[in-house]
């Protein structure tokens, strides 16, 4: 047998995996198993489809569109299992894989939905949809798919598909490339310290934990500080030596403009005129346009109007917050003028000073597991219902994974829920969740979950100690698994978190909330050694600070949302040449050009918009944030945190996916539409602060 002929005998891909829940097979996929599990699913889906398209029956639901909704399966299985290893604990062939899949499932995807047959057949659903005795959800997947062809081009005439297929393989190479890029920068201006005094500041844990990542490297004897995807970093909070903190911010900063190998500006480039050009073929004014017609703003003006308005407040807040910075340098006779690199340290200390709130004071009482279990899942269960018991049997694909069966109220068996929190080199960077297997109940499947950041590991035998930011971050990427995993849906297209950018961040920003819930803090919320509670005191100063640095955080955040909209309302032929000017008179024209806040993403490493689907989209976080601050105002005006109030979120919002306009599902949940009164309440922006 040739070594092709038992890689395709052992390939666990090639069908469907024998593991609860349809779990992929970790401990059986090898590289060489993910190239030809996904080419034979493509050719399988094309054979699939090419039935449906070319039978003589007439259209109807179940031979078209729920035909469609069982294509694929063996595609599906083999990307899922490949993203998820590709994004988290990748290697040279993985990544060379991601460069020569892209454009071949950019081309797959263009045969499907360029297909003139299939979607006069989906065309002609579409007609009859109120006449042919569908369900509502069944009519919102004819709308869906009806919609997503016609935006993937299939009005075009055959001259502007061609030009159309010719974009999109472009942008697919050049987003694979943009990702690569971005891993490999963030990991090679990791910031080598020699002497250790330089980390005056930092935790005795923080400074074991970058000598064992150094040691990882091969670099016995120093110190290694990791990036973030972000602009700023969270060491530089604590390192007292300014020349260390310029040093992370600039590695941070320029770590995709400085000419290397790793220089994504020419992909910036590239990318922001294919979407222009391809958005013009569509007959859309912009990128924009084209992004937000399917989204709850609708208009990229409703975006931006939502963006600039905020922003004015915030950037009023973030110069005052600056001003008082900048007294606290001078009092202690420092001598320079605040910089980016300085902010969060001085920050820090002035949150101390004004709030008497330390970070090294809470972390004691912030252990990884017990935030994890008896803080994420209490909320679970004290919401929905949930249990949560440990599966070992399962393979993983990192021996840091754990993996978790899921119980519902009744003790039915649910989910499967795997957590992956450690940074590594060849891990993405960031926080996210994901899918390996959809809930749907056409296909008879229950949900595998994924969440996953990026949290420091410690030295070997010491305790996983996170700031109150990371507890905040593991409520939010919860919130996204909830929505996959009480999903209740038929058809796998509108289920989970297969719902508009805009509405997808509303359920995880709304579980931020339950961090702070009294009867939630109190359990998660001990000193790791003693067991004892968080002080009253010091519950109630988090409490308070809350609203700290808001002008801070709502600056770059919005910095970099507003840039964000700047690229993705170019028209077709307006050139940029310059990245670095583009983004400078961007952030002018938009009154968000705070020198000493830059934008959260700059436009290099800027991973939402590039190659995470986020493109015109980052606004989406902003917008959520107005309906969960409303929606929890719903909670605190019906008791709080009961299991009725649960349920019917769950029901009115978790449960239902993609099944309904997002806009009339928050209608229903909240007895009317969104105000915006909660989130400026939340932020310290309202009237009574002084600043609106």
């Amino acid at each position: 047998m040739s070594a092709a002929a038992v890689v395709e005998a052992e390939n666990p891909l090639l069908s469907p995996s024998p593991l609860p829940f349809g779990a992929p097979p970790f401990d059986r996929l090898r590289d060489e198993h993910f190239l030809p599990a996904i080419t034979a699913g493509m050719a399988a889906q094309l054979a699939e489809v090419e039935a449906i398209a070319g039978q003589s029956l007439p259209a109807t639901f179940e031979n078209t569109l729920e035909a469609l909704e069982r294509s694929g399966d063996l595609l599906s299985r083999a990307l899922r299992a490949f993203h998820a290893v590709a994004g988290t604990n990748t290697n040279d062939t993985l990544q060379a894989l991601q460069l020569e899949v892209a454009p071949l499932l950019a081309a797959h995807s263009d045969a499907i939905h360029l297909d003139a047959r299939l979607f006069a057949r989906i065309d002609r659903l579409f007609e009859h949809r109120h006449q042919v005795g569908l369900t509502p959800e069944q009519r919102q997947l004819v709308e869906r798919y009806h919609a997503d062809f016609i935006r993937a081009g299939a009005r075009l005439g055959d001259a502007e598909k061609t030009v159309l297929r010719a974009l999109n393989q472009e942008e697919s190479e050049l987003t694979a490339e943009f990702q690569n890029r971005l891993l490999l920068a963030t990991k090679a201006r990791a910031v080598v310290i020699d002497d250790v005094d330089d980390l005056r500041g930092l935790e005795p844990a923080d400074i074991a934990a970058a000598a064992s990542a150094a040691r990882e490297r091969g670099l016995e004897g120093k110190w290694l500080l990791s990036l973030q995807n972000t602009t700023q970093q969270p060491v530089l909070e604590s390192l007292d030596n300014r020349e260390t903190r310029r040093r992370v911010f600039e590695a941070s900063r320029h770590r995709t403009d400085d000419g290397s190998e790793y220089d994504t500006r020419a992909i910036v480039l590239r990318l922001a005129a294919i979407r222009a050009e391809r958005a013009r073929l569509l007959g859309f004014a912009t990128t924009a346009d084209y992004t937000l017609e399917d989204q709850m703003a609708r208009r990229p003006d409703a975006a931006i109007a939502l963006l600039k308005d905020i922003a004015r407040s915030a950037v009023v807040r973030a110069r005052a917050e600056a001003a008082r910075i900048q007294a606290m340098i001078d009092e202690e006779g420092g001598g320079f003028a605040l910089e980016p690199w300085d902010w969060q340290y001085y920050s820090e200390r002035v949150r101390r000073a004004e709030y008497d709130v330390d970070d090294a004071r809470l972390r004691p009482y912030l252990e990884l597991d017990r935030v994890t279990k008896d803080g994420v899942f209490f909320a679970a269960t004290r919401l929905y219902g949930l249990t949560f018991r440990l599966r070992a049997d399962i393979p993983v694909y990192h021996p840091d994974v754990q993996v978790f069966e899921v119980f519902d109220a009744d003790d039915s068996s649910l989910a499967l829920l795997y957590l992956d929190f450690y940074k590594r080199d060849n891990k993405a960077g960031g926080a996210w969740m994901d899918a390996y297997v959809d809930q749907s109940r056409l296909l008879g499947r229950k949900p595998v979950i994924v969440n996953v950041a990026n949290f420091t590991k410690p030295a070997p035998g010491r305790p996983t100690l996170i700031s109150f930011e990371e507890v905040i971050t593991l409520f939010h990427e919860f919130g996204h698994a909830l929505h996959g995993m009480l999903s209740d849906v038929v058809y796998p297209t509108l289920t989970g978190t297969n719902v508009p950018r805009d509405f997808v961040e509303f359920p995880s920003q709304f579980n931020e909330h339950w961090a702070l819930d009294p009867s939630v803090l109190a359990s998660y919320a001990r000193h790791h050694q003693t067991g004892e509670p968080m002080p009253d005191d010091l519950v109630a100063k988090i409490k308070k600070s809350r609203k700290f640095n808001q002008g801070f955080a709502l600056t770059e955040y919005t910095a970099a949302a507003l840039l964000d909209m700047a690229w993705h309302t170019l028209r077709d032929g307006e050139a940029v040449d310059d990245v670095a000017v583009f983004e400078a008179a961007a952030l002018e024209r938009f009154g968000v050009a705070v020198r000493e806040v830059p934008p959260r993403y700059s436009s290099t490493y800027f991973a939402h918009i590039w190659d995470g689907g986020y493109e015109a989209g980052y606004y989406a976080y902003l917008w959520a944030e107005v309906l969960d601050h409303d929606a929890f105002a719903w909670f605190d005006e019906h008791g709080g945190m009961t299991r009725e109030n649960g349920d019917l979120f769950r029901r009115a919002i978790l449960s239902r996916g993609g099944t309904d306009d997002p806009a009339e599902l928050f209608r229903r949940f909240r007895g009317r539409d969104a105000v915006v009164d909660p989130l400026l309440a939340a932020r310290g922006l309202n009237q009574a602060t002084g600043d609106r």
